[in-house]
């Protein structure tokens, strides 16, 4: 059973930065709704939507994405970021609960076989939408400074993502092999 869970801990894909990533490829492939975790992935932790937010939205809505933020922050905080990024969102997540996915979905009109997952946090984020059976890719954080709670999460996800990212880069590497 507990290997099981461990899985879970894994995600499909690991990228530096949520501004990075080739969305039309994810596009292509068949996904339509986007969920994006809002502090270390879109902005730095507790910070305000900023430009490089709503221009990355506006990209992904571009190309045909719905979009929903999701966040275990307070209605305040999540409802000013979602309206300034135009964007519906989810505040009270409840991360690692699926129900939040789950109600991200609904807004977006979309289900677990074509809507993918951005965020930061292994035991929240990952864990959750792979609860909720949403690919999901882990992204690196974007400002060590956090509140202290996540600080004390961390000091339990580095081996692990120090694992998921040594695991990814064999995988590249085989790929390139192949090839």
């Amino acid at each position: 059973m507990f290997r099981n869970n461990k899985k879970k801990l894994f995600p499909k894909k690991v990228i530096k930065s949520v501004y990075a990533l080739d969305y039309q490829r994810y596009w292509d492939r068949g996904f339509r709704g986007i969920i994006l975790d809002i502090d270390n992935t879109l902005v730095a932790d507790n910070a305000p939507a900023n430009r490089k937010a709503k221009k990355l939205i506006r990209k992904q809505k571009k190309i045909g994405f719905k979009t929903c933020i999701l966040s275990n922050s307070d209605k305040e905080r999540v409802r000013a970021f979602g309206k300034k990024v135009k964007s519906p969102y989810v505040y009270k997540a409840h991360k690692p609960s699926p129900r939040g996915f789950e109600r991200a979905m609904r807004k977006m009109h979309t289900d677990r076989s074509n809507t993918l997952f951005i965020g930061d946090q292994i035991f929240t984020d990952i864990l959750g939408a792979n609860n909720a059976g949403i690919y999901c890719i882990l992204t690196d954080v974007i400002d060590e400074n956090e509140r202290k709670q996540v600080k004390i999460k961390r000091i339990f996800e580095r081996p692990i993502v120090k694992k998921i990212k040594k695991i990814a880069e064999l995988r590249k590497k085989m790929t390139k092999k192949k090839k």
